[in-house]
């Protein structure tokens, strides 16, 4: 039976693999003149987070604008570093992503379609859960919630920027096109994950409980009974 893309389920050893870890050992230990090289060294270690970034579009059959702005930041890196522009620009592109980012959900907010709305809304019944603070009488309750859980996540983007721009500042060494430079951005793809992108992951599990507090201390409705089911 042929397979849809509903059914396909991203697995988080993978994308930790091919995403840090793979491209941080590539860069730190094999982008000498003994083995890649400086230039080939920086080519194969991101063609695993863009492969990865590829695969997973034609697996979804679509792409949002979060997983864009990811592959893009990977051509970045490699522009960059391929064009041996100034250090600089690498510094500015690893704050400038995650702020834009944060940009991003604000403006969902201004547009009234937060993004935590539309996140939400792909694994809980939304209608059900509003019908549901109707009828106990808190008519914008759920959605208020929503928008201050956006406002929330917002700032964990501009957290994110301000500790990406922390981190390359003391980490990047060297000119983009040199070995130093390489091993460098391998050592911050490596401490980013425990330095921000765990960090990143908490916050957003933080605003999950906080929304579905929200839900069970307003409404009767248990968790099961708003989870949509494929």
């Amino acid at each position: 039976m042929e397979q849809s893309k509903t059914d396909y389920k991203e697995n988080p050893l993978i994308n930790i693999l091919l995403n840090v870890v793979i491209p941080s050992v590539i860069m730190t230990k094999f982008s000498t003149a003994k083995y890649l090289g400086e230039v080939w060294g920086l080519v194969i270690a991101l063609a695993f987070p863009l492969g990865y970034g590829v695969i997973d579009y034609i697996k979804n059959k679509k792409m949002n604008f979060f997983s864009g702005l990811g592959l893009f930041s990977v051509l970045m890196t490699g522009g960059i570093g391929l064009l041996k522009l100034d250090r600089q620009w690498m510094i500015v592109k690893e704050t400038a992503v995650p702020a834009t980012m944060g940009i991003a959900v604000l403006i969902s907010s201004l547009m009234k379609k937060p993004f935590v709305k539309m996140f939400l809304g792909q694994i809980m019944d939304l209608n059900k859960i509003t019908n549901a603070f109707e009828e106990k009488g808190y008519n914008s309750e759920f959605e208020s919630k929503l928008v201050f859980s956006n406002y929330y996540l917002a700032g964990t983007f501009f957290l994110s920027a301000l500790l990406n721009y922390l981190l390359a500042v003391q980490i990047l060494k060297g000119e983009p096109g040199t070995v130093e430079f390489n091993q460098s951005l391998g050592r911050m793809t490596l401490y980013s994950f425990p330095v921000i992108t765990v960090p990143m992951m908490v916050m957003v599990m933080a605003i999950i409980y906080f929304l579905i507090n929200t839900i069970k201390k307003h409404t009767d409705l248990d968790i099961e009974d708003v989870i949509k089911v494929k």
